[in-house]
């Protein structure tokens, strides 16, 4: 089985700082695209930023410059480093990562984490 386990949110103050980071365990044969998303009370789920195992890079608009994605690929995790962050910044961050797990012949599987709460406070 895999598993994607993320790091703690928290309560933060607008313009402050946070690091979120997800691991990825178990029968993994490779990683492709990892990324992260949120959800907000009452809105849709929507990509903040991902990142190709090669490293490219890829933002929402509303992140672009505050925000950025990296991942470690020796330790199968993704990180994301939130700089000056907004109120509106409020939601459940969730990563996502595209696995093939077990053989090169198994297919490609989007599996999710958890989630956590970032609160941006005034």
């Amino acid at each position: 089985q895999v598993q994607l386990v993320e790091s703690e949110g928290g309560l933060v103050q607008a313009g402050g700082s946070l690091t979120l980071s997800c691991a990825a365990s178990g029968s993994i044969f490779s990683i492709n695209a990892m990324g992260w998303f949120r959800q907000a009370p009452g809105k849709q789920r929507e990509l903040v930023a991902s990142i190709t195992s090669g490293g490219s890079t890829n933002y929402a608009d509303s992140v672009k410059g505050r925000f950025t994605i990296s991942r470690d690929n020796a330790k199968n995790t993704v990180y994301l480093q939130m700089n000056s962050l907004k109120p509106e910044d409020t939601a459940v961050y969730y990563c996502n990562a595209d696995i093939k797990s077990g053989s090169i012949w198994a297919p490609v599987q989007g599996y999710w984490g958890q989630g956590t709460q970032v609160t941006v406070s005034f």
